[in-house]
């Protein structure tokens, strides 16, 4: 049977979407094709992020721009792996203990891999010098001249107490040691000690005699202590300097090789130093208390470093270690570190502390590195919004970048909270890094306006863009990057067949014929349900059926609501008229979305018109549930009205429109032409068919223009007419200019094929009047006036009947009165 003959403005169904043809591609499935690692359709932004790369003056770091599921976080992960991994690899960092300042670490720098080798050498050396200071203590030459130095000691102490015990002796006196100390005791003529009562007998002139020469010895007893005293300390000295000479040996053995693997670094020499004088200070920390003392000496009191819980002390051989803050020894290339939760900590680093003794204790050991000091040399990405909504981060960053240095500190509201006599400032490290930074544009439009240092900290912009031009070689690309996706997620591969609907999907994604959507987000989303299904199908490759049956099922699981809502109108709870006609009623169509599912609703919109003084009234306007571009498009018609009709008469008229059953906000102009011709046939009379449904805004001249969300306006209309039965004279008017926005599913396109469904494309009021009336909408004759069976004569007979009778209704009325 033949089709009926199809209406001019009636789209073929080819022209409803644009095909992919899989014959196009030399492959039979993507596992011929290699994997990819560069951005794709994005060709502004990689030369703008490239700029940026080889940028090396400061503030040339990168803002990346683009909308939410372009990937550009992964993409750009990619990206810059790949041109980092042929830059050199940055250096290592150390912590070490300053044995000067114990609050304030040193760091050290030293060349990518040497860093750990540092660390176990060092320790290594500690150990060794742990075993061989005891061992140079217990040599023979060691003891050799301790017992040297004793026995010397020794003789000049007897020679002191004999010097003064015969001094004691000439003067009668014996010198004794007693419990509290060495005292003078008077003897007699045959040598012996006088008794307490002997002593009592004697006649004053003697004991006075005694007294005084007691006291004279008493000062020649106190200088010969003070004599042995100093000979005491020397001996202790030339105790101290043997070990120190002793242990001075072991160190220069043990730290000769480490000087010499390290001597091209000076800062690594200079700690050698300090710390070759500081095991010198604190030789009992190795001895373990092997080392003999000279009799009668004690050991020489050491500054050694009392933990009293400052920050930085630390006792024992943990000084003499090195803390790796950060180990290049495996990286290759520089390194990219992508931050996820940029908290302060995450990004300079922490402070970490240990409870001793009822208060926090810390040291150089528990420093712990940021991103910033991963980075280090490399590539730093992080999300704006993310670092943004982190308490001190975002003015951490800054400080980082202005500074080119990182200080691992405290944020001022903690330091409180740490009980502690002085807090750790470890020495700042050198910086040189490229930040990422990806946000939303108005998120940077946002930053460049209220933050002063914001433009020259991020002087590159790489605009994402939304979509990418659909030709061959984008589609090709679109076939690398599912071929990609299947290398690396290890997924079935597709078929030629199954990637031409993927970029089928991509093209409904960017609501445009000739454009691909970049949101690979999504892209990825489908090639793994995708890929889901041909495994649950027990297939080794994914078909185009596998790409339509997740694009169904994905719909599927958040459509319940789009059910709901046309099961309403369906049921005649909201209604709907999709058979018919009606004067100053028509089917507008409205785009719903919620979270990631949208979908279009017909809405009943109807007008009515009264005398009144030119007021065109919209219902949902008065209830302060419109927007600003909806009230925009309302006023609009106010416009047209008047250019096309008022001209030699005023709009003396008033009407209402409502888009009826309707509860919530309005926004937008999309059916700005709608409600024109429901408000046309309400002045006209003419009613209109009910088997169409319109959407597109219009100007003040009637010229329809385009709208968003056009093919799910007509599916959702199509929906309801399949639910109720196509008739074959339903259909969609849309903007012709929305015409390269089609993108409608297989069912629609068939419909259409089959003549049971028809989408028209017009340009104008005047093309929808004819289609929506059935009436020719006319155009003004040379006398000024439209046709007498037109939809225009009709219109403006209508509003100069309101006008003559609102002049009536208004005229002053004349009294006559007679003689």
């Amino acid at each position: 049977m033949a089709q009926p003959k199809r209406h001019p403005l009636a789209l073929p169904p080819e022209a409803l979407s644009y095909r992919c043809s899989a014959e196009q591609f030399p492959f039979k499935t993507t596992a011929e094709l290699p994997s990819m690692r560069e951005i794709i359709g994005q060709p502004r932004g990689v030369r703008a992020i490239e700029f940026g790369i080889d940028m090396g003056s400061a503030g040339y770091n990168i803002f990346v721009m683009g909308p939410r599921g372009t990937g550009r976080l992964t993409a750009i992960e990619r990206f810059i792996q790949a041109r980092a991994s042929d830059d050199p690899v940055p250096d290592d960092w150390l912590y070490v203990h300053n044995f000067d300042l114990p609050h304030q670490p040193r760091a050290l720098r030293l060349p990518a891999g040497q860093g750990r080798a540092f660390v176990d050498d060092l320790r290594a050396v500690v150990g060794r010098l742990s075993t061989e200071i005891p061992r140079a203590f217990e040599a023979q030459t060691f003891q050799e001249a301790v017992q040297h130095i004793k026995r010397e000691l020794q003789v000049k102490r007897d020679a002191i107490f004999a010097r003064v015990q015969a001094l004691a002796a000439e003067k009668g006196f014996v010198i004794r040691s007693t419990q509290g100390g060495l005292m003078l005791a008077p003897v007699k003529p045959d040598g012996q000690t006088m008794t307490p009562e002997e002593y009592e007998a004697l006649t004053e002139a003697v004991r006075a005699d005694l007294e005084q020469r007691r006291l004279g010895l008493e000062d020649d007893l106190t200088g010969s202590l003070r004599e042995s005293s100093d000979l005491e300390e020397l001996a202790q000295a030339s105790f101290q300097t043997l070990r120190r000479e002793a242990t001075t040996g072991v160190l220069e053995g043990q730290l000769k090789p480490l000087r010499g693997k390290y001597d091209s670094f000076p800062a690594v020499g200079a700690y050698l130093d300090r710390m070759m004088q500081d095991i010198l200070d604190h030789i009992e920390d190795f001895e373990a208390g092997s080392s003999p003392q000279p009799e009668g000496g004690e050991a020489a009191d050491a500054p050694a470093e009392a933990s009293d819980g400052a920050a930085g002390s630390i006792d024992g051989l943990s000084r003499y270690e090195a803390n790796l803050l950060v180990d290049h020894g495996a990286t290759t290339g520089a390194p990219v570190i992508v931050v996820t939760l940029p908290t302060y900590q995450n990004l300079i680093g922490r402070i970490e502390y240990r409870v001793q003794f009822g208060a926090l204790t810390t040291d150089f050991t528990m420093i712990k590195p940021g991103a910033l000091h991963q980075a280090n040399g490399g590539f730093l990405v992080v999300r704006a919004l993310d670092i943004l909504q982190q308490p001190f981060a975002w003015e951490a960053l800054k400080r980082a970048i202005n500074s080119e240095q990182v200080c691992i500190e405290e944020p001022e509201s903690s330091k409180a909270s740490v009980v502690t006599t002085q807090m750790l400032e470890p020495e700042p490290i050198p910086l040189r890094l490229k930040v990422i930074m990806l946000g939303s544009p108005m998120l940077y439009y946002s930053l460049f306006d209220s933050e002063e240092d914001f433009p020259e900290l991020f002087k590159v912009k790489a605009d994402f863009a939304a979509t990418m031009d659909r030709d061959g070689d984008s589609e090709a690309q679109y076939a690398a990057f599912v071929a990609t996706r299947c290398h690396e997620d290890g997924l079935p591969h597709f078929t030629a067949a199954a990637v031409a609907r993927v970029i089928e999907f991509g093209a409904k994604l960017a609501e445009d014929q000739h454009y691909l959507s970049t949101r690979f987000g999504e892209i990825t989303d489908l090639i793994r349900e995708a890929a889901y299904y041909a495994r649950q199908a027990g297939r080794e490759v994914t078909g185009p059926e596998d790409v339509v049956r997740a694009i169904d099922e994905r719909r599927y699981r958040g459509n319940l609501y789009e059910e709901l809502s046309h099961r309403q109108i369906l049921d005649d709870f909201v209604i709907v008229e999709t058979q018919g006609q009606a004067p100053g009623q028509i089917n507008g169509l409205t785009v719903m979305q919620l979270g990631d599912h949208v979908f279009g609703q017909p809405s009943r919109i109807t007008a009515r018109v009264y005398m009144g003084q030119g007021d065109v009234v919209q219902i949902e306007r008065e209830v302060n549930l419109t927007g600003p571009i909806h009230d925009k498009g309302l006023l609009t018609l106010r416009g047209y009205l008047g250019s096309q009709y008022a001209l030699d008469f005023p709009l003396t008229f008033s009407a209402s429109l409502t888009f009826e059953q309707s509860y919530g906000g309005v926004e937008g102009d999309s059916a700005s032409s709608t409600e024109l011709y429901a408000l046309l046939s309400a002045l006209s009379g003419y009613p209109i068919r009910q088997d169409l449904a319109v959407t597109g805004s219009v100007d003040q001249r009637g010229v329809v223009q385009p709208i968003g969300g056009v093919t799910e306006k007509i599916e959702g209309f199509f929906q309801i007419c399949k639910a109720r039965g196509l008739t074959g004279t339903q259909g969609v008017l849309i903007p012709r200019a929305n015409q390269r926005n089609l993108m409608v599913s297989d069912e629609v396109a068939a419909a259409v094929e089959a003549g049971q469904f028809h989408v028209y494309a017009v340009e104008t009021i005047d093309q929808g009047i004819e289609l929506l009336m059935g009436h020719p909408a006319g155009t003004r004759q040379p006398d000024g006036a439209y046709p007498p069976d037109s939809v225009h004569r009709a219109v403006e007979d209508r509003l100069r009947a309101l006008a003559e009778g609102v002049r009536q209704y208004t005229a002053p009325s004349v009294h006559v009165s007679g003689r």
